[in-house]
């Protein structure tokens, strides 16, 4: 009988897990969905998919034969380490193993995965986002990593989470128009046909953007502050690692030129093309969404 190893790498939008003899061969692999404590859902919920991601790999292996694992987890650093050694050693137990895993940030797994070098820097930027310096293996130093309440800049969740900003600060009438809207909107609210909230298509100079105008007939969901409401209802659930999925639509705008928002203070005086003609219903071409500035 030979004696087996778990590894895992456990991150806010997904975990990898491999099983391996010990002299490395993998004879079995699994995967789940995200298994931060702090933004997949909560502790329960990282439990549950940590524990899938190990129960996968191991299918109907003999749970006597590993010998050991090695955890590594977002969130486990020295603010969470003892909540997510916790859920780790829950899930263990729930996958049916002996004993328990060693559990290590999930820099540490990704350090050792980039390079057989015992000291150098990594650059991390996913759905959170740090830079670590090791020495003989040992994380000496690091910047940023704070999760996404306080810091990841730069990660697939503080775009998405910015993007989300620039788009209810767009439609509130606090800054000039993103053409994130109608993609953002799309994506958070249910595909394609999500974008008929936002306009009528041909009704500005570039069809199907924020210029346009709110479609004829519609209920107040279709008005900036209706859909302003909708967008923060399904925002608010608690896995905001989700909105890392929103990160490649900042990309995409930011690859075709797109400028960020402008304030309506800077519209060029005198513009007349169809996004800041003075035609909407508060009389306020400086306060209105659907008609901003276009230049």
């Amino acid at each position: 009988m030979t004696d087996l190893v778990l590894g895992v790498d456990a991150g806010g939008t997904g975990t990898r897990c491999v099983l391996a003899t010990a002299d490395g061969r993998i004879v079995g692999r699994g995967s789940a969905g995200g298994a931060n404590f702090r933004s997949s859902g909560g502790r329960e919920a990282a439990r549950g998919q940590l524990a899938a991601a190990l129960r996968a790999a191991l299918g109907d292996t003999d749970r006597g034969l590993v010998r050991a694992g090695v955890l590594g987890l977002a969130g486990a650093g020295a603010a969470g380490h003892r909540t997510a050694g916790e859920l780790a050693a829950d899930a263990w137990s729930d996958a049916g193993l002996p004993g328990l895993p060693t559990v290590v940030p999930d820099l540490t797994v990704a350090f050792a995965a980039a390079t057989d070098e015992p000291s150098g820097t990594l650059l991390l930027a996913g759905t959170g986002a740090i830079a670590a310096r090791f020495e003989q293996r040992e994380l000496v130093r690091r910047s940023d990593g704070h999760g996404w309440l306080l810091g990841d800049e730069g990660s697939g969740v503080w775009l998405g989470l910015n993007a989300l900003r620039a788009v209810l600060a767009a439609l509130d009438g606090r800054t000039g128009p993103t053409a994130l809207t109608v993609p953002v909107a799309a994506d958070l609210l249910g595909g394609p046909g999500a974008a008929d909230l936002l306009c009528a298509p041909g009704d500005a100079d570039r069809p199907g953007e924020p210029g346009g105008a709110a479609r004829p007939g519609g209920t107040a969901e279709a008005e900036p502050a209706g859909l302003c409401q909708r967008l923060v209802a399904v925002a608010y659930p608690p896995q905001p690692a989700r909105l890392a999925a929103l990160a490649p639509l900042v990309e995409a705008a930011a690859r075709a030129g797109t400028p960020p928002p402008r304030p309506w203070s800077t519209r060029p005086p005198g513009c007349s093309c169809a996004a800041c003609r003075p035609s909407n219903p508060t009389g306020r071409p400086d306060r209105w969404p659907w008609r901003a500035p276009c230049c």
